[in-house]
């Protein structure tokens, strides 16, 4: 996966490139382009998860996930709270530089949006942080049918990574791949909070995407916890 932010820059600087020569790309001026790419970065840290999946499939396959059978400890929330520690140090530690590039680079940028819009984008961030854990946390899950999921998680990452919107605004694909992109959840990892932000998502358009992300987020929630259970009462150890 290292490639993937070498390729994410050139794509990157060949976009910018683009829209200065022709004018815009879909709607996105060069500035735009930079300013989107600065508030995927933000989102990327709400809703990614290094780890989790694959520290479950560990569990899983060392014997480890037993601990959770016989002491009176929920496994999911255990880690959703785990993770959220984690990000509050996380934040805490990166709020100077995030604030600093932010500052040096607020000329990309076209404003603070109206109070409304704010909230929505802050709103949206928080989802795609649950999103993020209860999705990754769900294909962890898998590792109680397969306990080696390295392959599984491969692909989830390049999904993930393509179709969040991380590399490029999801607005430059063309019919119907956006519209199959529309029905994933991927794209609230990312590119739905900073469209909003940018003004790229407005009225009902917002808010019906913040309720789609909601809902996805209670889908994720249910598939996760099903896929505990069930696998709980498949798991099975041996030895001491």
């Amino acid at each position: 996966m290292r490639f993937l932010p070498i390729v994410t820059q050139i794509f990157l600087w060949t976009a910018v490139y683009a829209a200065a020569k022709s004018g815009d790309i879909a709607g996105y001026s060069s500035t735009d382009i930079i300013a989107y790419y600065l508030l995927t970065m933000l989102a990327r840290a709400f809703s990614s998860m290094p780890g989790l999946a694959s520290g479950i499939a560990r569990q899983v396959r060392d014997g480890e996930i037993k601990k959770f059978l016989i002491q009176p400890i929920d496994l999911v929330s255990y880690l959703l709270l785990a993770r959220i520690a984690h990000k509050v140090v996380y934040y805490l530690v990166a709020t100077g530089p995030f604030a600093l590039v932010y500052y040096l680079c607020r000329d990309y940028f076209p404003g603070w949006p109206e109070p409304t819009v704010f909230v929505v984008f802050v709103g949206s961030l928080l989802l795609s942080f649950l999103l993020g854990f209860f999705l990754e946390a769900s294909m962890g899950m898998i590792a109680f049918w397969f306990l080696e999921v390295t392959s599984l998680l491969f692909i989830y990452m390049l999904f993930t990574f393509f179709f969040s919107g991380h590399m490029f605004p999801l607005d430059f694909l063309p019919t119907p791949w956006r519209t199959y992109v529309d029905f994933m959840p991927f794209k609230y990892m990312a590119y739905f909070p900073a469209a909003v932000f940018l003004g790229k998502i407005e009225g009902d358009a917002m808010w019906q995407g913040l309720f789609i992300q909601a809902c996805w987020v209670v889908i994720f929630v249910v598939a996760c916890r099903n896929m505990m259970r069930a696998g709980f009462n498949r798991y099975s150890g041996f030895g001491g």
